[in-house]
């Protein structure tokens, strides 16, 4: 495996070599992307700070105006930091920062304890619990009434643990988060008990993950970082659940919004390659069982992630009844679309993009703008340059920029609804009703609705069910 992807990752960096050329006549400052008239003032709050610093990437902030926009600006200061790139810098070129933030060796002081957690299907997902040094000797993690808030990770779609994964974890565990990386059926090890894999946008694996992390650690609050097409699981699970997804605010590295059209026209020719190269590979361990539900033949001759997504989910590469869901690639899509919801997600939302991210795409052609504009939970921090999952600068410390920025946001929008239920509280003792202006968090971190789950959670997560290894 590791030979394949050391193969993979020099066969990208000589395809790419040009834009290094390319980016040293750059100019040393990049325009940033307007937001419209009713986010102009927030977008405008960063750039005045960043005028005459002769950087090489700024940084805006694209939301719509409200109370909790105005205190992010305030108490986050990546929010207003632009990235420190000298112009004839490596990490000018978007290729060489995805690379860099995907494949790059990094000695990681990180280890993982793994559960094995048995769905209702019989199906397996695997939680990667991170802790640091000698504590990995340790079969348990914490006690269940542990206070420390849970960052549980979501990686690309095709399962890969990239560096920037496990910088984040890093940076999670010094701010004294308790991380957990959720792994997908068949992926990064996971083993794949029942002949079904999970689709693009299909939440179901984990409602029940997060409902189960949940049970586990009832005291302390759940946050969700997502990575590049992993903010696709994301979106929707948010969308899906509304109030009652257990979560306090979530955020979204380098996301893919407009799913279907991704697929259909794919990232730039060498990263379309090695992605497809990559989940092959991946798939392969499972050939023989995988014939009993698609066409392998069609399968492992994909030429596009398109071509190999229709063969493992769509009509023309099942084999009858033994596709569940099978149809057309546009009933598929109504289905996993990450925006079928959206308007249903009911937490803050930070997305961190780049302009030059070559795996997206086109930042006027795949960034929901209007999305941002228009809904207060959502906020895009847009940066001239970063790659994809990249962000990194010259003047980079112990943490990434990007994970810096989410960390300082999951604070921010804590303390803010914090001091907002402490007015709130001021106020009914005083007798007045309250009816001023104020963000509205639809967000129920105790779930007080009925859980979407049909199932008992009990009598699921005891300890014949729940697997550690």
């Amino acid at each position: 495996m590791l030979e394949w992807i050391g193969a993979a990752c020099f066969m990208i960096l000589m395809a790419i070599l040009w834009p290094v050329v390319k980016c040293f006549g750059a100019e040393s400052h990049s325009t940033l992307l307007l937001p419209r008239r009713e986010s102009k003032r927030s977008a405008e709050r960063c750039d005045s700070k960043l005028e005459g610093q002769g950087e090489s990437a700024t940084v805006a902030l694209i939301c719509k105006p409200s109370a909790l926009a105005n205190y992010l600006l305030k108490h986050c200061m990546t929010f207003c930091k632009s990235l420190s790139i000298p112009k004839w810098n490596w990490r000018m070129s978007s290729s060489l920062q995805t690379v860099y933030g995907a494949l790059w060796p990094f000695d990681c002081p990180v280890h993982f304890i793994r559960d094995h957690l048995q769905l209702s299907d019989d199906g397996l997902v695997a939680l990667d619990w991170a802790v640091v040094g000698a504590a990995h000797h340790k079969r348990r993690r914490t006690s269940s009434n542990s206070t420390s808030p849970v960052l549980l990770i979501i990686p690309n779609s095709y399962g890969k643990i990239t560096r920037n994964v496990l910088k984040l974890c890093e940076a999670a565990l010094s701010h004294g988060y308790l991380p957990v990386i959720f792994n997908r059926r068949s992926q990064n090890g996971t083993p794949l008990c029942t002949v079904k894999l999970q689709q693009f946008g299909d939440p179901t694996d984990l409602r029940e993950a997060v409902r189960y992390i949940r049970y586990r650690q009832p005291a302390g609050q759940i946050y969700a970082v997502s990575e590049s097409t992993g903010s696709g699981l994301l979106l929707s699970y948010l969308g899906e659940c509304g109030s009652s997804s257990y979560v306090t605010a979530a955020a979204c590295l380098s996301p893919v919004f407009r799913c279907q059209s991704w697929f259909e026209s794919g990232p730039t020719r060498p990263f379309n390659w090695a992605l497809l190269l990559y989940q092959k590979i991946c798939l392969s361990r499972y050939k023989t069982v995988l014939g009993e539900l698609v066409h392998t033949d069609n399968l492992f001759s994909s030429c596009s992630l398109k071509a190999m997504e229709e063969a493992l989910f769509c009509h023309s590469g099942s084999k009858g009844a033994m596709a569940e869901g099978a149809g057309s690639w546009e009933a598929y899509w109504e289905r996993n679309d990450p925006l079928r919801d959206i308007d249903e997600v009911a937490i803050p939302v930070l997305c961190v993009c780049s302009q030059d991210d070559p795996i997206r795409g086109d930042d006027q052609a795949t960034l929901p703008l209007e999305l941002f504009e228009s809904n207060p939970h959502f906020f895009l921090l847009l940066t001239a340059h970063g790659g994809h999952c990249g962000f990194s600068t010259s003047d980079e410390g112990p943490i990434v920029w990007s994970h810096q920025a989410l960390l300082e946001f999951f604070r921010a929008t804590t303390d803010f609804f914090a001091a907002e239920e402490r007015a709130k509280l001021a106020a009914r003792r005083r007798g007045v009703s309250g009816a001023g202006k104020t963000f509205r968090h639809r967000s129920v971190s105790t779930c007080k609705r009925l859980p979407v789950c049909s199932h008992n959670i009990h009598a699921i997560y005891n300890w014949q069910r729940s697997y550690t290894r």
